[in-house]
């Protein structure tokens, strides 16, 4: 019970901190739609199983002992947050409402771009093998472990699907839609802050 309640405590801790993943939701959401934001959340709970799943075949362990292995994970998800964030940085005022629209996504593109911006952030992938390797027992069986990776997965699903309808909601969006422009390249500077932030942070062994 102590382990179960540990792992509840510090995935619900972790899922609500700003990162990479909220701002990217937050911003499609705004930008975009509530179905974009909903399909980009659900992107980073597949994007979360991939990390429980190389965790729980041993792959974590060798990421935590190998220094240039996790530094390779680390430089590849600064580059890509770098570079949607360079995306969002050139995004440009237009004359009316009606050409300040940014370009729509498809489902599978804001599935993809939430499961790229979870699977290549190595914050998840230091959280996720912590978690297994510090809190959840040797001796604990697979199939518990398997539902503790379901747990981690399922609370990212709901928390980032709650963060996408509440930044969609008529209201909020009706308000901010005439500053599309400035919204997009602030979710931009965030992106390139936290890839250059990632990008100069200290590998751990």
């Amino acid at each position: 019970m102590a382990e179960l309640l540990a792992v509840i405590s510090i995935t619900l801790l972790a899922v609500i901190s700003p990162g990479p993943d909220f701002a990217m939701v937050t911003r499609n959401s705004l930008m975009l739609s509530r179905r974009a934001g909903v399909l980009t959340a659900l992107g980073i709970g597949l994007g979360v199983l991939v990390h429980v799943s190389y965790t729980l075949i041993g792959l974590g362990l060798l990421i935590q002992q190998s220094l240039w292995l996790f530094n390779t994970i680390k430089l590849a998800g600064a580059a890509y947050l770098i570079w949607l964030g360079l995306k969002m940085l050139r995004t440009q005022p237009s004359g009316t409402l009606a050409e300040s629209a940014v370009a729509p996504l498809s489902d599978f593109a804001a599935l993809r771009t939430g499961f790229l911006t979870n699977v290549l952030n190595p914050k998840t992938t230091i959280f996720i093998i912590s978690l297994f390797m510090q809190v959840v027992r040797p001796d604990t069986p697979m199939a518990v472990q398997i539902g503790y990776g379901a747990f981690i997965s399922g609370a990212h699903m709901a928390w980032f699907s709650v963060v996408a309808l509440c930044f969609s909601a008529s209201a909020v969006r009706e308000r901010l839609l005439a500053v599309r422009h400035w919204i997009d390249r602030a979710f931009g500077g965030l992106l390139v802050g936290f890839g250059v932030l990632l990008a100069v942070a200290r590998g751990v062994r």
